[in-house]
């Protein structure tokens, strides 16, 4: 059963982080206030993914990196 959650004194620049927060991701604030509970106090469902998500990081950290665009670019450029 799902219970309404009120959080009170929240400092301005957490609540204005969480409002950027949930525009980039493309939600409301209140979806985002409950994903950001759900992944910090539910059992690791992703936990899997995020094991190997930062072995990848850790293998892959200091690398100088390229971003895509430019890969696509030099790729179409060469044909």
């Amino acid at each position: 059963m799902p219970v309404n959650l009120h959080v009170r004194n929240v400092d301005d620049d957490i609540a204005l982080a969480l409002k950027k927060r949930a525009q980039a991701n493309g939600q409301s604030a209140e979806a985002e206030h409950r994903e950001i509970l759900r992944r910090a106090l539910a059992p690791r469902i992703d936990s899997e993914w995020e094991r190997r998500a930062a072995a990848l990081r850790e293998a892959t950290k200091g690398r100088l990196t390229i971003p895509s665009e430019i890969l696509i670019r030099e790729d179409r450029d060469s044909r």
